[in-house]
């Protein structure tokens, strides 16, 4: 099973943009889907969760600006950002927990301009 980020970009401060986790497969068992991010000399950190009922969570720094959803008929995983800051600028990866393990993505650039 592979994760595939997409939807990065660069974009202007107070923009949006809308990211993609799509799976090479069907992942059974899952218990959650994340993005966590990470800016240059900063450790990863995380961002937002969606469970398997579909119950999101999100960290502080984007709480009111993110909006993470999943479409289950399609394996796909979406976090939407509004109002972005500079400082939301990261390499953005996918991560999905299942009862035998967790997968990540290979990450997408967002990088926002002020």
């Amino acid at each position: 099973v592979q994760l595939v980020e997409s939807g990065g970009g660069l974009v202007q401060a107070g923009g949006s943009l809308r990211l993609s986790c799509a799976s090479s497969d069907i992942i059974w068992n899952i218990r959650s889907t994340n993005w966590y991010r990470q800016a240059p000399g900063k450790e990863r950190e995380w961002v937002a969760s969606i469970t398997n009922d579909a119950v999101p969570s999100y960290s502080d720094s984007v709480k009111g600006r993110a909006s993470i959803s999943r479409d289950n008929a399609v394996n796909i995983v979406y976090l939407e950002m509004n109002n972005l800051k500079p400082e939301d600028t990261a390499v953005y990866y996918c991560n999905t927990v299942a009862g035998w393990g967790d997968v990540w993505g290979q990450g997408t650039q967002v990088t926002v301009s002020s």
